[in-house]
């Protein structure tokens, strides 16, 4: 089972993300449902690498742990929330596909200063 911790501030930008386990429903580098879900996750986090006003963190450090970690100042609030609600869109569609190899939960934190 894939675990998805997404953590959204106040304002719904997207400050965290933390993905844990396989899905087991295909052969190791093969399976749909990590793949897809790898692929949202690097995909927000590549697109968020060098905004301006935002500061980007993340890795893989082992298979099946993939992580990042976002700061933003005024003019990159926006951007991150648009990338939060594509992220959680994205899995969400995963999750409801294939409840059981993947489900997600978003953690609300107190509005940003």
């Amino acid at each position: 089972m894939i675990r998805v911790s997404v953590t959204l501030d106040g304002a719904g930008a997207l400050r965290a993300c933390r993905v844990r386990g396989h899905a087991g429903l295909g052969p190791r580098g093969a399976d749909l449902v990590c793949f897809a879900v790898s692929v949202l996750v690097r995909t927000v986090l590549r697109t968020l690498s060098g905004r301006p006003g935002i500061d980007v963190r993340g890795g893989a450090p082992n298979r099946g742990l993939l992580w990042m970690e976002a700061d933003y100042k005024a003019e990159g609030r926006d951007f991150l929330a648009a990338a939060g609600a594509f992220l959680v869109e994205g899995l969400r569609s995963v999750s409801e596909k294939y409840p059981d190899c993947c489900c997600i939960t978003i953690e609300p934190i107190p509005e940003h200063d």
